[in-house]
This record gives structure tokens, C-alpha cells and sequence, in this order.
């Protein structure tokens, strides 16, 4: 093959990956692919787990709250995967040439600030956020994750309302001046594409050291996070998008791709759990429970709504967060630091005085196959989904719910 042939090839695969946004079902799809890939290795994706971990080891340098014994985040999966799909985003940015650090009017820092903190609050309060509590915890066949899914959905809907009455009402807190900064062209900047290769390379090798040191879940998950990152990024990966939208301007396409890509969870999940795949010595009981937690079923919806409004106003889940911050968007940056420092104290004051006042028939574990067997279970799932994508498409072609 000649020198010019080559490059034409590299440029051609080059245009496929980083030219357009991937649609919102393949980030979906390959999302939910290494989710059930986590899971072999070790446990289910979870998002909130990685804030928490953040704001615990913020708190243990200034040494306040008492989370002295806290593990360091060079040592805690959750805490590196988070940390890596904001790099992973930031290269896909660079390689896309989309970078830009975005700052808007301060309103809207505000705003993301409050729905970060009420994401936390939320996270901890329903065990579980927009990933491990829904897109980890439904395919997990929770009990507690399907009244977690739909506080999601109320909390989105009346977050939605406050966001019309807002825009109506005071329209000043989200417009002003905003600013951007090193935003390029797409037939100049190339020095985005190199440094997105010198970061790429850069994440391999932190991988590199785990592996050397005999880490070698750490190591996966760094991979993992990265390429986490990059997904996201490319195809707009977003919970939040799959609840808004379809009470905003209608669209059913986020909805479509999130269920594509939790289809892909469940039939992984029940695969692992069934035939107790990646337990090593664990029991087939404890394999099974994996994601199933004390949140059915008050606990889990009163969790899933309050995270259900934060998300909507900070405009971004436990991963767009996450992802939005390393293609520069700085609103999400105060929601991530609103999500980080507010979770640690939820989980430390409000959690055990929510558990210590609710009676045990509204926060215990509830595993669905226990009730309803696999068969079931997964097919109650797959009615839940499937309402949700007749409503998301007949609401796409009649309208009757968007901007209500």
C-alpha cells in the first residue's frame, strides 16, 4: 500500500470516529457492553460511588467530618473509573477538535452547583444515581431500582416545570454574558488532535503502572473509564437526556438509545448472575444481590426524584457530568464539585436519620427473581421498557407532553 493510500485510510477512519457525534444508541449499546465487562471483572458500574470518594478524600485533607479512614482515590476503582472518563471525554474532545472551556452566565454556574448538590443528596439517599442505580441496578433485577427509576422520571418532570416557570418568570438567571476559550475551528487547531494522541498515550501508561503492579482490576478500570469517556463523549451518552427530552422538545431518540443500550445490560447481568460467572469463591447469593440494596421501595423513589431534579437542572447525570467536564463545559465542573461535597455529608447526617425514621418494609433489599423468578423478572423489565418507548415515541409524534 503507498504512503498516499495509507494516509488516506487513516483520514477516512479518522472522519468515521471523530468527524460527526455517533448516534445516541451505539454510545448506548457500547456503554452497556462495558458495563456487563465491569461487572465480569468485579462489580456493576456505579457513578455516585466515584464522587463520593472525591468529596471523602477532599474532606480527609482538611481533616473535617471524620473520613480519616478513608481509602486514597489512586487505590479506589470507583474513584479512578470517574476520574478517567473525564479524561477519556477530554480526549475525544481534542481528537474531535470540539474542545472549548465554556463558561456561562453565573446563573447557570449556580445552578449547576445546586443540581450537583441535590444529585448528591439523592445518590445517597436512594442508594443508587442515573447509573448505578438505574442503568447498573434495573438490568441487576432491583426492586429497589425500579421505584429509584421512576422518582427519576417524577423528579425530571417537575424540574422541567421549574425550568419553563423560571424562563418565563426570571428570565435573567440564565442569560448574560458567558465566555469561551480555546475553542478551534475544524480546518485549524490542530494542536488538539496532537495533544489528544499525547493524552491517549498518557492514560495508557498510568494503566501500564497498575498492570506492572500486579493491580490489575485498577488497571482494567482505567481502560475501562477511558474508553467510558470517550463513548460518552462521542455519541452525547446522557441519562438525563433520556428522561428530559421527551417533556422538553419531544425528541425520543436519548430514550431509544439509553433502552438499546439497557437491554445489552440485562441479557448480560442475568448471564453473569445466573451462571455465577466472575465470583471466584463468592457465593452464588452474594453474586446474585450484586446491586441490590436497602432502597425498595419509598427510600429508592424519594432518592431517584430529589437526584431526578438535580440532574435536570445541572443538566447533566452522574456520567454527562463527568463527561461535559472534559470537553471544558464549566457549569458541570461546579456540579461535579456540588455532587462531590454534599454527597460525603448526605451520606454521613441525612442518610441515617432517613433510615432511622423510616419502618423496614420501605427500604429493604429486594431481589425481583426471589418474587417473581428470572423469567419473570426479566420480563417485567422488558414491559417497563417497553412502555417507556411506545410513550417516548407516540409522545415524539403527538407532542401532548412536551413543554407541558
Amino acid at each position: 500500500m503507498k504512503g498516499s493510500e495509507k494516509k488516506s485510510v487513516f483520514k477516512d477512519l479518522y472522519n468515521i470516529f471523530f468527524t460527526k457525534h455517533w448516534p445516541v444508541w451505539t454510545g448506548a449499546v457500547l456503554a452497556g457492553i462495558l458495563n456487563v465487562l465491569m461487572f465480569g471483572i468485579v462489580s456493576p458500574w456505579s457513578g455516585s460511588a466515584g464522587y463520593s470518594s472525591w468529596g471523602k478524600n477532599l474532606y480527609k485533607v482538611v481533616n473535617i467530618l471524620g473520613f480519616d479512614e478513608t481509602p486514597s482515590l489512586l487505590g479506589n476503582k470507583w474513584a479512578l473509573l470517574s476520574i478517567m472518563i473525564v479524561l477519556g471525554s477530554f480526549i475525544g474532545a481534542l481528537l474531535s477538535k470540539s474542545f472549548a472551556v465554556r463558561i456561562p452566565p453565573f446563573g447557570e454556574l449556580i445552578k449547576g452547583f445546586i443540581g450537583g448538590s441535590l444529585m448528591g443528596i439523592g445518590a445517597t439517599v436512594g442508594i443508587g444515581c442515573s447509573i448505578g442505580g438505574f442503568f447498573s441496578g434495573v438490568p441487576a433485577l432491583s426492586g429497589g431500582a425500579i421505584f429509584l427509576t421512576f422518582g427519576l422520571f417524577l423528579g425530571t418532570v417537575v424540574a422541567v416545570k421549574y425550568l419553563f416557570w423560571e424562563m418565563e418568570k426570571f428570565p435573567k438567571i440564565s442569560t448574560g454574558k458567558g465566555f469561551t476559550y480555546l475553542a478551534v475551528s475544524q480546518d485549524r487547531g490542530a494542536w488538539q488532535k496532537w495533544m489528544g494522541l499525547i493524552v491517549s498515550i498518557l492514560l495508557f501508561f498510568i494503566a501500564y503502572t497498575y498492570f506492572q503492579a500486579d493491580e490489575y482490576v485498577l488497571g482494567w478500570f482505567i481502560i475501562i473509564g477511558g474508553l467510558l469517556g470517550l463513548i460518552s463523549q462521542r455519541s452525547i451518552f446522557c441519562i438525563v437526556r433520556a428522561f428530559r427530552e421527551p417533556f422538553m422538545s419531544g425528541d425520543s431518540t436519548g430514550a431509544k438509545g439509553i433502552i438499546a443500550g439497557l437491554l445489552v445490560v440485562l441479557f448480560g447481568f442475568v448471564v453473569i448472575k445466573t451462571m455465577n460467572i466472575g465470583a471466584g469463591e463468592t457465593a452464588l447469593r452474594a453474586r446474585e444481590m450484586s446491586f441490590v440494596h436497602s432502597n425498595f421501595w419509598l427510600r429508592g423513589l424519594l432518592g431517584g426524584f430529589v437526584f431526578g431534579i438535580g440532574m435536570t437542572i445541572a443538566g447533566g447525570c452522574a456520567v454527562g457530568t463527568l463527561w461535559r467536564m472534559g470537553e471544558g463545559q464549566v457549569k458541570l465542573w461546579f456540579s461535579a464539585l456540588g455532587f462531590l461535597l454534599i454527597a460525603p455529608i448526605s451520606s454521613k447526617f441525612i442518610t441515617p436519620w432517613l433510615t432511622d425514621i423510616l419502618p423496614f418494609n420501605m427500604q429493604y433489599k429486594n431481589y425481583l427473581p426471589d418474587y417473581l423468578g428470572y423469567a419473570g423478572s426479566v420480563g417485567l423489565v422488558l414491559v417497563i421498557l417497553g412502555i417507556w418507548y411506545w410513550f417516548a415515541v407516540w409522545n415524539e409524534k403527538t407532542g401532548k407532553f412536551s413543554q407541558f
